[in-house]
């Protein structure tokens, strides 16, 4: 099953979320082919306002504890977060490659 996980960075926090994107990546590597997606949200000013990132699990507790394991959550760099269950309905990503 296919979860994605939105999260909303904390305002004027754009030092932070860089302080901590390297072992932010890290663990993200970390998930190898489960994670399916990821990437920051941008504002209107061109700069991260938040992430959304696609996680291949067996459940949405699952998902929930890897994304809950992200240094940007720990580290509070999230404002909010929130983790749904997702259908995949059209794939054109692997076109763009």
């Amino acid at each position: 099953m296919l979860f994605v996980f939105i999260g909303k960075d904390k305002p004027d926090n754009l030092e932070q979320r860089l302080a901590v994107r390297p072992v932010h990546l890290e663990h993200l590597n970390s998930l190898g082919d489960k994670l399916v997606a990821a990437g920051a949200l941008w504002d209107d000013n061109e700069k991260p306002e938040g992430s959304v990132m696609v996680l291949e699990a067996d459940s949405l507790e699952a998902a929930k504890t890897a994304f809950a394991a992200d240094p940007f959550v720990q580290q509070g760099v999230f404002a909010s977060w929130e983790v749904k269950r997702w259908n995949l309905a059209i794939d054109h990503m692997a076109k763009r490659g």
